[in-house]
């Protein structure tokens, strides 16, 4: 049997104060999901994380801008997709220093990326020059046990 893809969205003025009801949004998505507590909680960090950067360094924190967020939910994955219409990001273009590098100069920030990729299965960034700015983070879901009939 097919199962029915199901999508969410939910757009928010570019600023901090509205991460909160980012990570409510991505929690509902989760539990929809099935995922436990840990993962959900999980999926949240990545999210916040993305869109936090979305509002600092994509927009400079300048809250007249739109941060928009997609859910889509189906029996095999959540995919998030979060959209900005600010400066681009080439994640190719920034050299991954080793944790000790960063503990080491007292970086401050630096470790988002590597967080996200940590907690999702696949990330994807697409750049459209001049439109748009997409970060494509999927998660797949663990098949859940057949209820004995």
């Amino acid at each position: 049997m097919a199962t029915l893809e199901k999508t969410f969205a939910l757009h928010v003025p570019s600023s901090t104060e509205n991460l909160s009801m980012i990570r409510d949004f991505v929690a509902k998505i989760g539990a929809m999901a099935g995922l436990d507590e840990r993962e959900v909680m999980k999926l949240e960090l990545a999210v916040d994380e993305a869109c936090a950067n979305v509002i600092e360094h994509a927009y400079g924190m300048d809250h007249s801008k739109e941060v928009k967020v997609k859910a889509l939910l189906d029996a095999d994955k959540i995919q998030i997709e979060i959209v900005d219409t600010g400066n681009a990001f080439d994640p190719g273009g920034v050299r991954q220093l080793n944790l000790e590098e960063l503990v080491a100069q007292r970086k401050n920030g630096g470790l988002g990326l590597r967080l996200i990729k940590s907690i999702m299965d696949d990330v994807h960034y697409q750049i459209v020059p001049g439109e748009k700015n997409e970060l494509r983070m999927i998660k797949r879901l663990k098949p859940r046990a057949k209820d004995p009939a």
